[in-house]
C-alpha cells in the first residue's frame, strides 16, 4: 500500500480499519486524503491488514485483538527504528468502526492510551447499534434471527443475538457499557466524529450509523434538508439537518404523489434485476455463508489456541473497570435492503413485550411515550436504546451525508474505489480533513 507508513520524524500515528469482506485497499482514498493534507514528517499511517477478507467473519472481538496487536507492533517497530509515537488517531469504516472500538478498549486495558495522546476517533457508515432491522412480530425472526446466521460470529454480533463471554449480553451492549474499558478508552479521545448515510446504504442504515432512535429520512418527500455551508448537496447541517416541507398547495399531497411515483420509477431497474438475478445470488450467498462459517470456526480455534500469531492471554483481562466479495456482498445488501421498519407509538399495545424482563419493559414503555408523531421512535430493542443513551453521553460530532449519484452510498462515503459514481465521497473526505481531523 503506497500510503502506508511515514517518516520517523512523525509523532502522530493514524490507523485505518476496513470493514466486512474488506481489505486495506478499501481505505486507499481515505489514506490518500490524509497524506495529501499531512506529509510523512507529520503523520504516520497504518492500514490494518491482519483482519482482511474472510477473516472479518471471525467476530468483532478477534478482529479487535488483531488490530490492537498491529497497533502495538507498529508503535514498537517505530520506537526501535528511532522514532516515537506520542499521538494516536483511529478511523473505522463500516464493521471496522466496531472492530476499532473493541481495539480501543484493549489499548486502554494494556495502558497504551496512557502512553500516547488519543486524538481523533472517526467512523464512516459504522453500525454502532448493530444491523438489526427495526421490526416487530414474526418479521423480526425471518431476517434478524435467521439472517444473523449467514455471517458466522460477526453476523451473530452484528444482529445482537450473541452472548459475549457468558455475560448474557450481546457484545455491542458490552462495548457501550459505561463501566467497560471500551467506553473508558473511547472517552479519552479528544474528538469523536461520525459520518452516516441518510439514504441508499444497504449495509448499515442511518439509525445505527448515526446512533439515533429515529430516521427522518425514510420519506424525503415530506422534509426539506438543510445543507452545511460550503459542502452543499452532500453533507447536511448537523445542528438542523431537516425542517418541515412547505408546499404551495398546502398539504403537499400532489407533491408527495409525484415524488412517490418518481421514486418507484427510479427503483424499477433495481426491482427487475432483483427478480432476475437474486434467486441465483441467494443460492451462492447461502452456500458461501456455510463455507465461510466453517472456515471461520477453524480460524477461531487456531486464534483461541494461540497458533495464529497472537498470544490471546495478553488481551483477555477483565473488560470492566471502575475508574467471494462482489456477489456475496451484493446479495446480503439486497436482502437487508428489502426489510421495512417498525415504530414505537404511544397508542401501541404492549403484547409483544411479553418476553422481556421488567427493566426492559420499562425502557420500551418510556421510549414509546416519548415517540414523536412526525418522526416516531424506531422499534429498537431495549439494549439498543441503552446503547444510544450511553454512547451519546461521551459526545459525538455527527454528520448526515446524502449521496445522490448511484445507489451504493455505503461504498461511496469513503470512495472505496475510483468509480465516478463515488465522487461525492470526496466531499465527505474533504470536510473530515479540513474541519474535523486534528493533527
Amino acid at each position: 500500500m503506497e500510503y502506508n507508513g511515514g517518516s520517523l520524524a512523525a509523532d502522530h500515528l493514524c490507523v485505518l480499519v476496513h470493514g466486512l469482506w474488506g481489505n486495506p485497499e478499501h481505505m486507499k482514498s481515505v489514506a490518500k486524503a490524509l497524506r495529501n493534507a499531512h506529509p510523512e514528517d507529520n503523520l504516520y499511517l497504518l492500514l490494518a491488514k491482519r483482519n482482511s477478507g474472510s477473516f472479518t467473519y471471525d467476530g468483532i472481538e478477534r478482529g479487535g485483538e488483531r488490530v490492537c496487536f498491529e497497533i502495538e507492533d507498529e508503535i514498537e517497530k517505530i520506537r526501535k527504528e528511532g522514532g516515537k509515537i506520542t499521538k494516536l488517531s483511529i478511523v473505522g469504516y463500516s464493521l471496522g468502526g466496531l472492530v476499532a472500538r473493541y481495539a480501543i478498549g484493549l489499548l486502554e486495558m494494556r495502558g497504551v492510551l496512557r502512553e500516547v495522546e488519543p486524538v481523533n476517533f472517526t467512523t464512516f457508515a459504522s453500525p454502532h447499534l448493530g444491523v438489526r432491522t427495526p421490526l416487530r412480530g414474526w418479521y423480526n425472526h425471518i431476517w434478524n434471527v435467521l439472517g444473523a446466521r449467514t455471517l458466522s460470529m460477526s453476523g451473530r454480533q452484528l444482529f445482537t443475538i450473541d452472548d459475549y463471554r457468558g455475560t448474557g449480553r450481546p457484545l455491542l451492549a458490552v462495548l457501550a457499557d459505561p463501566k467497560s474499558v471500551f467506553m473508558a478508552g473511547l472517552r479519552r479521545f479528544k474528538r469523536r466524529t461520525l459520518y452516516a448515510n441518510i439514504v441508499n446504504d444497504r449495509s448499515a442504515v442511518y439509525y445505527t450509523t448515526c446512533i439515533t432512535k429515529t430516521d427522518p429520512y425514510v420519506d424525503l418527500s415530506k422534509i426539506k434538508v438543510n445543507y452545511l455551508k460550503g459542502y452543499e448537496d452532500v453533507i447536511l447541517d448537523p445542528v438542523a439537518p431537516v425542517s418541515p416541507l412547505l408546499t404551495k398547495n398546502g398539504d403537499g399531497s400532489m407533491n408527495n404523489l409525484a415524488a412517490t411515483s418518481l421514486n418507484y420509477l427510479r427503483k424499477a431497474p433495481l426491482m427487475l434485476a432483483i427478480v432476475v438475478f437474486v434467486p441465483i445470488g441467494v443460492i451462492a450467498f447461502l452456500f458461501n455463508s456455510l463455507v465461510q462459517t466453517f472456515r471461520s470456526s477453524k480460524r477461531i480455534q487456531l486464534h483461541e489456541s494461540g497458533k495464529a500469531g497472537i498470544q490471546i492471554e495478553n488481551y483477555r483481562s477483565p473488560i470492566w473497570i471502575q475508574d467471494v466479495r462482489g456477489t456475496v456482498e451484493d446479495v446480503y445488501e439486497n436482502l437487508n435492503n428489502w426489510q421495512g421498519e417498525s415504530y414505537l407509538r404511544a397508542s401501541d399495545d404492549e403484547d409483544e413485550d411479553g418476553n422481556l424482563n421488567k427493566a426492559e419493559t420499562r425502557i420500551l414503555a418510556l421510549e414509546r411515550r416519548k415517540s414523536h408523531p412526525q418522526f416516531p421512535t424506531l422499534a429498537l430493542t431495549p439494549a439498543q436504546f441503552t446503547m444510544i443513551d450511553e454512547l451519546d453521553k461521551v459526545g459525538w460530532r455527527k454528520y448526515p451525508v446524502w449521496i445522490h449519484i448511484g445507489r451504493h452510498s455505503h461504498a461511496a462515503i469513503i470512495v472505496r474505489t475510483d468509480s465516478p459514481k463515488f465522487r461525492e465521497g470526496l466531499t465527505v473526505l474533504e470536510h473530515w480533513i479540513k474541519e474535523e481531523f486534528l493533527i
